[in-house]
Parts: structure tokens; C-alpha cells; sequence
């Protein structure tokens, strides 16, 4: 399980703002967090798994969410229609990642899509343009 919570390294703030990414691949999972505690003033937790996801969110209320859409359990799509159902997290920001986006779902739910692969400095700048 890989629930841990990774501090940035950014003083000064009264509330840091929760990144939670959502990722399978472990070793890629990893990289995308250390980038946000090393990049930017963000905090981020890893899940490799949607049963995982909704766990954490239970006591966690991320402000955007990072989700793979290809998780063992579950579609990225379907983890997204299942924590929509949480009032405290029906106006919080997803970006799906994917190498096969599903266009209609992606266009029906409004979402936004970073395709895979992609730039560490693209996603790192989608991320801060959803949390401003």
C-alpha cells in the first residue's frame, strides 16, 4: 500500500495544497510525486489503486486529483464517477492521464486530459493552472 503522504518542501504556507495522484505503475507514481514535492509547494500522496483512491479520500480531501485511467481495479473514469458522488468533492479538479483517452467520457464529464506520454514540466504546469 503507498498512502504516504509527501511534504513539499515549501515554508511559510498555512495550507498546503493536497495532490493525489493516482497511478498503477508505482515507479511512475513515485516520480510524479517527488516532482510535486520537489517543483512546486504542494503536497501529494500516492494511490495505485482506485479501492485505494477512495480509501484515502475518505479522509483526505485532495484539491485536484491526477488519475491513470488504466488502473488494475477500475477505469480512471469509473474512480472519477464514484468520488463525484462526495459533495465535499464534486467541484474538485480532476486531470485523467491516459495513452488511450476516451474522448466522449473525457467530453460527457467535462474533465481534463493529459495524454500519456507527456512532459514532467507539462503536467507539473497543468496541475498549478487547475490550483489557480
Amino acid at each position: 500500500m503507498s498512502d504516504k503522504l509527501y511534504r513539499s518542501s515549501g515554508k511559510g504556507r498555512d495550507s498546503v495544497k493536497t495532490i493525489l495522484v493516482v497511478e498503477d505503475d508505482k515507479n511512475i507514481g513515485e516520480l510524479i510525486v517527488e516532482a510535486f514535492v520537489q517543483e512546486t509547494p504542494y503536497q501529494a500522496m500516492l494511490a495505485t489503486d482506485g479501492k485505494q483512491a477512495l480509501k484515502i479520500v475518505q479522509n483526505v480531501k485532495p484539491n485536484v486529483l491526477l488519475l491513470d485511467n488504466n488502473l488494475p481495479d477500475m477505469k480512471g473514469i469509473e474512480l472519477y464517477d464514484q468520488i463525484q458522488v462526495e459533495r465535499e468533492l464534486e467541484n474538485v479538479p480532476v486531470l485523467l492521464m491516459s495513452a488511450n483517452v476516451p474522448v466522449q467520457e473525457v467530453k460527457k464529464r467535462n474533465l481534463f486530459c493529459l495524454n500519456k506520454p507527456f512532459e514532467l514540466n507539462d503536467l507539473l504546469q497543468t496541475i498549478e493552472n487547475l490550483l489557480t
